[in-house]
Parts: C-alpha cells; sequence; structure tokens
C-alpha cells in the first residue's frame, strides 16, 4: 500500500464548555480530514455527577448537549465536505447520542454513517473488580475503601483501536465515551494510515500529537506563559496535527485566526500533564523523553523521534464517588492593618468551624497598595472554604459566620449577591483506579447493528514505573562556576505549564535557548522548588529531566488532596502554581538572562550568588 500524504486534524474542543463556536469554525476553515473534539475532563466529570446526584438515572443517560448543538446545524457542510468527526461528546450514553445524530441525518436526508464506542462505563462491574483487588489507586495501590453504591462514576480509559475500527468500517461520526484524550486522534491517524497495532513508535508519535492538540487553543498560546510573544492573543485559533505515515507530526493552525504555533507553545503541551519519562496511553507507552520540536515556518512547528514501547497491562479508571458537601464565601477587607483584620476573621471561622464540625480553609489574596488611588487598590479579598459531612453542617457554618458581619472589623464588606445563591454544593471526590485491560468489554456498535469487539493490545506488559528521577544534585559534575549574577523573577528565564491529575500536579518547567538548560537543571532542585512554592509538608516532589525540550518535568505529589475536584484550595486546579513559580525572585547568571537584562543597578561584577 503507498504511503498517504499526512493526515490533517483540527481540534474544536478541548473540554466541554470550551470555546463553542470552535466546531463551525474547523468545518468552515481550512481543507482538513477529522474534527476531534474532547469534552471529558476529570473536573468537568465531577461536575456532572455533583449535577445528577439527586438523579442518577438522568446521569446515566447523560451526553453533551452542547456538541449537539455544535453538530446539527452543520451537518451539511460535514457530508458536503466528507469529514470526519471524532469525541467522546457521548460521556455516559455515547450509543444514545449516536442514535439521536443518525435521526438528525436521516431528517436532513444526508448520508452520514455514525458510529459509537462503548466499554469504559464499569459501574454494573465494579463489585467484581473490587473483589478481584482492581480498581486500586494508580499511584499507590491502595484499595478504595468504598462500596459498589457508593460509587457514581466508574470510567475506564480506553485506546484508540475502537475508534479506528468503527473509521475503517465507514464511519463519519464515531461519538465515544470516555477514552485517553489523545486516543481520538491517535485511532484517526491509525484508520488513516493503515497502520497495526505492533508498530508502536507510529502510534507514539501520534499519541504525541494528540497530546499537544487534544486541549485546543493550548497549543496556540492559550493558558500560555509566554502570552505576551503571541500577535492577537485575545482569541487563540485551535490547533491542527498533519500527522505523517511514520508518526512525526507538524502542528500548526488556521491562517488569519488568532495565536500561534511556536516551538514554546508546543513544548508547553509536551510537558502538561505527564508523570515523566513514559506516558501511559491504553495503546503504547510513549517515552517523552524521546520527542524533538523544530520550527518549519510560520505557525508550524514539526514533531519527531517519538519513540512507543509495549503499552501497560491496566488502564487508567476515574472514580467518582461523593465526600460530603461543601461551601464558600468571599469577604472583602479594606484599607490599614489588614493582617489584624485577617485574624479577627480567622478567629471568628474557627468559632463556627467548632460549632458545626466542618473542614476549613482559609486564604487572604493579595496586600493593599501603599497610598491607594481608590478604594479597589485598598482592597483584599479573603476566600473561606468550607467542607462537612452533611449540607446542613455547611449551611449552618455560613449562616454563622454571616451573622458575625456586624460584630466584626471596620471595612468588611461581601458580595451581596453570593450570599443569595451560596448554597452547600456536594463535594465529589475523584479517585485514580486502575483495571486490567483484559477486564474490559470495548465494543464499536455500527449503524446496521453490527456490534465489533475490540481485542486488548497485544503484547501488553506490567508497567515498572517511572526511570529513576533525580532530585538535583546542588552542584553538578563538570558545570562551570555560573560567574555573576542578578537577582531577577525566575519567569525571565523559564516558561512553566501546569496540570492536574487527581489529586496531584503536574509541573513542566523549560528554556527557550540550549545556554540555559545546565543552569536549569542544576538550579532548580526538588527541594529547591519545595522551598520556591512554600509546598505544604506532606506533598511529595518528583523530578525528571527531558533534555530534548530543555525541560523538567516535576510531579507534586498530594499537592491537591484529596483531589482537584474535592479539595479545598482556592486554586483546585493548580492553574496558578506556574506563574507563582515564575515570580519567584532568585540569583540568575547573566549568562542566561536575556540580552535587555544583562546589566541592571542591582547588580556588580563581584557579585557571584549562586
Amino acid at each position: 500500500m503507498p504511503a498517504r500524504r499526512p493526515v490533517r486534524i483540527a481540534s474544536f474542543s478541548g473540554g466541554m464548555g470550551d470555546k463553542f463556536s470552535a466546531f463551525g469554525e474547523a468545518v468552515h476553515g481550512e481543507p482538513v480530514d477529522v474534527l476531534v473534539g474532547d469534552s471529558m475532563t476529570e473536573f468537568v466529570e465531577s461536575m456532572v455527577v455533583a449535577r445528577f446526584l439527586d438523579e442518577p438515572e438522568k446521569h446515566r443517560r447523560f451526553s453533551s448537549p452542547l456538541f449537539m448543538q455544535q453538530l446539527v446545524p452543520e451537518l451539511e457542510t460535514v457530508a458536503e465536505k466528507k469529514l470526519k468527526i471524532v469525541t467522546n461528546a457521548g460521556v455516559h450514553a455515547p450509543s444514545e447520542m449516536a442514535g439521536k445524530i443518525r435521526q438528525a441525518v436521516t431528517e436532513r436526508g444526508l448520508r452520514l454513517n455514525v458510529a459509537s464506542v462503548t466499554g469504559d462505563d464499569l459501574r454494573e462491574e465494579a463489585g467484581r473488580l473490587i473483589a478481584e483487588g482492581q480498581l486500586v489507586d494508580i499511584d499507590t495501590g491502595e484499595p478504595i475503601g468504598k462500596s459498589p453504591r457508593q460509587l457514581l462514576a466508574v470510567d475506564a480509559y480506553l485506546g484508540g483501536w475502537g475508534i479506528k475500527t468503527a473509521l475503517d468500517d465507514g464511519a463519519d461520526i464515531v461519538v465515544t465515551g470516555r477514552v485517553a484524550d489523545a486516543s481520538l486522534i491517535s485511532g484517526a491517524a491509525a484508520w488513516w494510515h493503515g497502520w497495526e497495532r505492533d508498530e508502536l513508535d507510529k502510534i507514539a508519535g501520534a499519541v504525541a500529537a494528540g497530546h499537544i492538540i487534544e486541549c485546543g487553543a493550548q497549543a496556540t498560546g492559550g493558558n500560555f506563559s509566554g502570552f505576551t510573544t503571541v500577535p492577537d492573543n485575545t482569541l487563540p485559533g485551535f490547533p491542527i496535527a498533519e500527522i505523517d505515515g511514520n508518526g512525526d507530526s507538524v502542528i500548526t493552525k488556521r491562517a488569519g485566526e488568532g495565536g500561534a504555533v511556536t516551538v514554546d507553545t508546543v513544548t508547553a503541551q509536551l510537558v502538561y500533564e505527564i508523570q515523566g519519562p513514559r506516558y501511559l496511553n491504553p495503546d503504547v507507552t510513549w517515552h517523552t523523553d524521546s520527542v524533538t520540536v523544530t520550527a518549519d515556518g510560520p505557525d508550524r512547528v514539526r514533531v519527531t523521534g517519538a519513540k512507543g514501547s509495549a503499552p501497560s497491562e491496566t488502564t487508567r479508571v476515574g472514580i467518582n464517588f461523593q465526600r460530603g458537601y461543601r461551601g464558600s464565601m468571599w469577604y472583602f477587607l479594606t484599607g490599614l492593618q489588614i493582617d489584624e483584620k485577617v485574624r479577627v476573621l480567622t478567629r471568628q471561622g474557627e468559632i463556627a468551624a467548632r460549632d458545626n464540625h466542618v473542614e476549613l480553609r482559609r486564604f487572604t489574596c493579595g496586600r493593599p497598595a501603599d497610598d491607594p488611588a481608590d478604594q479597589w487598590q485598598a482592597t483584599v479579598p479573603v476566600k473561606v472554604n468550607v467542607a462537612g459531612a452533611t449540607a446542613k453542617d455547611v449551611e449552618d457554618f455560613l449562616s454563622q459566620l454571616t451573622s458575625y458581619w456586624l460584630n466584626s472589623v471596620p471595612g468588611l464588606y461581601i458580595d451581596i449577591t453570593q450570599m443569595l445563591v451560596n448554597a452547600p454544593q456536594p463535594r465529589i471526590d475523584y479517585w485514580p483506579g486502575q483495571v486490567r485491560q483484559d477486564s474490559l468489554r470495548h465494543q464499536v456498535h455500527l449503524a446496521d447493528g453490527r456490534v465489533l469487539d475490540i481485542s486488548p493490545p497485544p503484547g501488553m506488559k506490567p508497567f515498572g514505573g517511572q526511570p529513576p528521577g533525580p532530585g538535583g544534585p546542588s552542584t553538578p559534575v563538570g558545570l562551570p562556576s555560573p560567574g555573576p549574577t542578578a537577582r531577577r523573577p525566575l519567569g525571565e528565564v523559564v516558561h512553566a505549564r501546569v496540570g492536574d491529575k487527581a489529586g496531584n500536579v503536574n509541573l513542566g518547567v523549560w528554556v527557550p535557548e540550549d545556554v540555559a538548560y545546565p543552569w536549569l537543571v542544576s538550579f532548580l532542585t526538588t527541594d529547591r522548588l519545595t522551598e520556591l512554592l512554600a509546598a505544604p509538608a506532606e506533598v511529595t516532589v518528583e523530578r525528571y529531566e527531558l533534555p530534548n525540550l530543555r525541560a523538567l518535568c516535576f510531579v507534586l505529589g498530594g499537592y491537591l488532596a484529596p483531589s482537584s475536584s474535592a479539595g479545598l484550595s482556592l486554586d483546585q486546579l493548580g492553574k496558578g502554581v506556574g506563574e507563582f513559580l515564575r515570580a519567584r525572585h532568585v540569583d540568575i547568571p547573566l549568562s542566561v538572562l536575556p540580552s535587555r537584562l544583562r546589566v541592571t543597578p542591582e547588580w556588580t561584577a563581584a557579585d557571584n550568588r549562586v
């Protein structure tokens, strides 16, 4: 079979609720072969569970209404352009959503084949799996400690071979439930190029490309620490991956839309939400330290060299259960003596927490300006987050705390509109479990009624863990003296991108220039990162080096404990951790600073402070 041209795969969603117009822009934009949309982020799934806590039947039949609103008006154009569409917007009811799409296609007299992929929903099998010792924590191996009836969602991460099989059989639209995010892209690439399941390097390359574009505009300047270097950064356009038959790819975007595709915007996604040099996809173990990124023209970045090894015999399972209720309250303090005012609020909160048996966290956000020009420059927000066993515990705490308003400090006010809607909410936890792939019933449901079984990938092996990740020596052997330094924000030298995985934070840090990487490796040790972030003592830190990307990957274990969806942190997803790190002032060698910063009033030739 002759080699085909690269397949062009366009992203239109990085999560349910992403930019609504992105689907139509992808349909009517530059020619592409496949459109992919990711709806099922961990946090969104927990929100869906919370929404239907008292309506379990609606939860079991839930699929993304937004995708239907995007798709149906564009069906004629999809058919005319012969586009393929792959999405996990089916959530818990992919076959039901596929039926709705077929009905809309029939009503318009179109010829589009619609397939669905199932096998991810394990709620009915949870009891058996727990009895077999499965669904244990993917990081620690601890049993879940919950009865099956307490589990509100149990979603296995499927690979891309069901998607490939559906497309092989002529499907134009493939609707799935939970699949691994990058599998939306790798399944389409495997279909286009006719790959076999043992072509692991090629599949790994497609997983790498999928990992880059799965979060939509995050590959084109969204959430990018170098956003000020991105032209038209108001609304970046969505990315396109051109995946070649050997697994290499070019990441690009539609001309004329905002944002940019650069080596750094692509690197940001390559270090996003990874757990080290080995990235577990159900179809392959992708070696994240193998890829190289190079500029390939304006808004074009080439990603090459991906290596893959045998897939793990287990795959991830997202499990949701309720952990009581939660609530919150914003206070605003004004003017002088902020520290003293916070201490009064803290004592009042402790009294209300003791009386109502709740867990409490408080966050004081910022400092007032000196000689403020208006009231808002003199204002400091204070957030109180609370969790309790029952909704009444939380409600009573908030009522008691609010009742102290006239007993409190001067210049204190609250958001009146928040008082009217601030009812306790279910606190839904996310448990990162695992299940053997040979325990899954991975199936493709075709329009003609046929059901095709997808076997587990061949050659699976137990995952032996990440390669050892050195914490980083204080003075690596052979590294010359850094020379004179200047006290500057770390972000003047490094970029950062942060992602959440259950209760952990993944922090990727990289430098744009080769000259700065040896210094970064020597400077940003696990101990120094812990110090710079003022991380709590219970947080563990692992570090991995990715020299091809001039990057370090850190895994902050327990930073969002118990999970991003159930934690009481102000920044529940850890999105601000990277920018906080970049804001810290450190001693940076002049040799690695940008040239415009190499002469500073604070520096003298005698300085050598690293």
